[in-house]
């Protein structure tokens, strides 16, 4: 079977959790008083809008066996997607607790089951049908996920899927830096599609990004095979070893920025799946970040795949 021919288009792997999330716009948590209950994670948000763009996706993922993991799989089988990947662990449930913000959300984990994966959740059966295996920094960062999404990603590649990760490091919740850039330096190795934003590049290499240019040109010389660096207010750039394409913001309303980065980046992989150029993936992520921006919570309904490619500057 060819890649092109897998009938599963991504497979997402990684947190499935609970955001609270403010109900006031806030600088960090201490100001906050009341929160309001989502679905949340960054791999289940990704895999959930490519499916209301009706892309066939599978979520592995776990969840514990308390009324907060019958939620999520709740949530997650009423929009149709399988949730027999979906692990149910003895552990708590994960909670974040997220402030509603117009810029970067301040965050605070109590973890629990999102790292419970196991081997059995990603048999070869299933990597041979996917053309697309995803997963964040978060998932990479404690064990046992670890382990097993590092040996699932290189069997997917060996098989003939394309890596994707999102590199949403935060040291809250990978503390040593040092490790957590060996892990990427491996795991994009493997010719990944990377997505990394200004704030994820200063958390995980400590030092301000100043030249988005050479940031692609990093993930580049580890063996990326496309790199997209987003820069909030002023866009965002990709490139693939022969060209670089910079991709301006437009103006919203906007109403909420949690789970922008994973509208982004299921817009840009929509392209790469339905075989468009740089530019238009790019182009396709900026559109579904503006949908996403101007809703409150993860998107409930259907998006025509058209609206995203329309060709705008």
């Amino acid at each position: 079977m060819t890649a092109t021919s897998r009938p599963v288009a991504l497979l997402a792997a990684g947190e499935l959790l609970i955001d609270l999330i403010s109900t006031d716009y806030a600088d960090d948590l201490s100001a906050t008083r009341e929160f309001t209950r989502l679905q949340g994670g960054s791999p289940a948000n990704l895999c959930l809008n490519l499916a209301r763009l009706d892309h066939q996706t599978h979520l592995a993922a776990a969840v514990g066996q308390d009324p907060m993991g019958d939620f999520l799989v709740a949530n997650v089988a009423d929009t149709g997607l399988s949730v027999a990947s979906i692990r149910r662990s003895p552990a708590p449930t994960t909670l974040i607790l997220v402030t509603r913000s117009r810029a970067v959300s301040d965050f605070f984990p109590y973890r629990g089951a999102d790292k419970d994966l196991r081997a059995d959740q990603f048999p070869d059966d299933l990597l041979r049908k996917v053309r697309l295996f995803h997963t964040t920094c978060f998932a990479l960062s404690a064990a046992p996920a670890r382990a097993t999404l590092l040996d699932a990603a290189a069997r997917a590649a060996a098989l003939g899927c394309r890596l994707s990760i999102d590199l949403n490091y935060a040291q809250k919740i990978w503390p040593d830096r040092v490790v957590a850039q060996q892990i990427v330096r491996d795991y994009v190795g493997h010719g990944a599609l990377v997505k990394c934003s200004e704030v994820d590049w200063e958390r995980l290499y400590g030092t301000p990004l100043t030249d988005a240019a050479a940031a692609v040109d990093h993930f580049l010389r580890l063996g990326a095979h496309q790199v997209v660096i987003t820069l909030g207010e002023h866009g965002s750039v990709g490139g693939d070893g022969n060209i670089l394409v910079k991709c301006p913001v437009r103006p919203v309303t906007v109403k909420d920025t949690t789970g922008a980065g994973d509208a982004f980046w299921s817009g840009y992989l929509s392209g790469v799946i339905d075989g468009y150029g740089l530019e238009r993936c790019l182009q396709a992520g900026r559109a579904m970040a503006e949908i996403k921006l101007q809703h409150f919570g993860p998107l409930e309904a259907p998006v025509e795949r058209a609206r995203i490619y329309e060709a705008t500057a």
